[in-house]
């Protein structure tokens, strides 16, 4: 039996569009990369943006073991009940006391758990706890139960998500990116072992401004205001990371970026 795993992250996946292009993709990419477990960043899924029962269902049905979040997490009410009852969908574990779901969770296969954490960034989005401190507590908690531990860190700012890294490693598996839509090209493994990567990309329309229609966003920039945001109908792609992870260790041996069209 092999001593590592495979786990795909796979970024924001933007509205119908995203979400029926991961169906199309996501089972062809797990067979072709002997993938073990999958993680989907879903915050942005619904149309309109947000989460929503059915957005996260679809998700799952197209092979997703966990389903991280965002800022927009809590964005549709329909939401609520659904992020309560759902164990392997997580919102960020740094929002306030007494806000539904929770904030971390445990994938078990049986032959060994994985331990995933949703956090958001300070630097540019609206207030709450601090990163920093809440993934260490969690951290600590994960580890009575496993090795492997995998943190989504939903922030703005490079340098933040770039100092959390640094921060938790030899502490994680593996930290990486998402929110910014744009897919970085720093993956790599840091001295800890951790893997990491600032930002996993998107998946959803390729010429597209964040996954809106551009020409919408040219007129925000340069009018200063905007219309309601569309998605863009062009064709889709798929970004992530593979992170190869050594079982005994919890150790990340080898990180690799992907692209899908």
């Amino acid at each position: 039996m092999s001593r590592k795993i495979k786990i795909l992250c796979v970024g924001d996946v933007v509205s119908q569009s995203g979400c029926d292009f991961l169906r199309k993709k996501l089972p062809e990419i797990k067979k072709q990369n002997d993938i073990d477990i999958c993680i989907v960043n879903g915050e942005n899924s619904a149309v309109g943006n947000g989460m929503l029962p059915n957005s996260c269902e679809h998700i799952f049905t197209s092979g997703a073991d966990m389903i991280t979040g965002g800022n927009h997490s809590l964005k549709r009410r329909e939401i609520y009940d659904y992020l309560d009852r759902a164990e392997n969908v997580i919102r960020p574990a740094n929002f306030g006391d007494g806000v539904f779901g929770r904030g971390y969770g445990i994938i078990d296969k049986g032959a060994y758990k994985v331990g995933v954490i949703n956090l958001l960034g300070r630097v540019w989005l609206e207030g709450h706890n601090d990163p920093f401190e809440t993934a260490e507590k969690i951290i600590n908690e994960l580890k009575k139960e496993t090795k492997i531990i995998l943190v989504d860190f939903h922030a703005e700012a490079t340098a933040e998500k770039k100092a959390l890294g640094y921060f938790l490693d030899g502490k994680a598996s593996c930290v990486f990116g998402t929110h910014t839509h744009i897919q970085t090209s720093d993956a790599g493994i840091m001295s800890g072992g951790t893997g990491y990567i600032t930002d996993l990309g998107m998946t959803g329309p390729e010429e597209s401004v964040l996954g809106v229609k551009k020409e919408i966003i040219i007129e925000k920039f340069r009018k200063g205001f905007s219309t309601m945001f569309e998605t863009a109908d062009t064709p889709c792609f798929l970004q992530g990371c593979i992170f190869t992870i050594d079982k005994d260790s919890g150790k990340t041996v080898e990180v690799n970026a992907i692209t899908v069209r």
